[in-house]
């Protein structure tokens, strides 16, 4: 039993050290910040870091198009980073109401192109008048 204890005792305080800060996390200084929100629920922010982080977004509103619906905050920006193997990764993105968030960068993976003969069968099936529910 004193053995486990004292196991227990020399776990805990390695987890200690293992969750103290260690050097070389210091704070990243904020070159610059912008940011402005409207009364009419618009805004726009930027910011960027000493370790090259960019980011901006606008966000306007958008007015309902009828009595069923409401008014909601359409989104543009963007955010730049350099990534552990030092590539520049960009991510442009919007987000509405009708397309929800659509992101975009040359990192995020692509589906893989769609066969000829599945495209034809696609197309014929498109092509179809719709068909009549029982």
């Amino acid at each position: 039993l004193r053995q486990f204890a004292l196991c227990l005792l020399a776990t805990a305080l390695m987890s200690c050290c293992q969750a103290a800060p260690q050097k070389g996390d210091e704070p990243i200084a904020i070159i610059s910040q912008e940011s402005n929100i409207e009364p009419d629920g618009s805004y726009n922010y930027a910011y960027e870091t000493a370790n090259g982080i960019k980011a901006e977004e606008t966000g306007t509103l958008k007015k309902a198009s009828s009595p069923d619906s409401s008014d909601v905050i359409v989104a543009r920006g963007s955010v730049s980073y350099t990534s552990p193997e030092g590539n520049l990764i960009t991510l442009t993105y919007s987000a509405d109401d009708e397309n929800g968030f659509q992101p975009q960068g040359d990192h995020l993976p692509t589906p893989p192109p769609i066969p000829p003969a599945i495209q034809k069968a696609l197309d014929y099936l498109l092509s179809l008048p719709p068909a009549k529910r029982r």
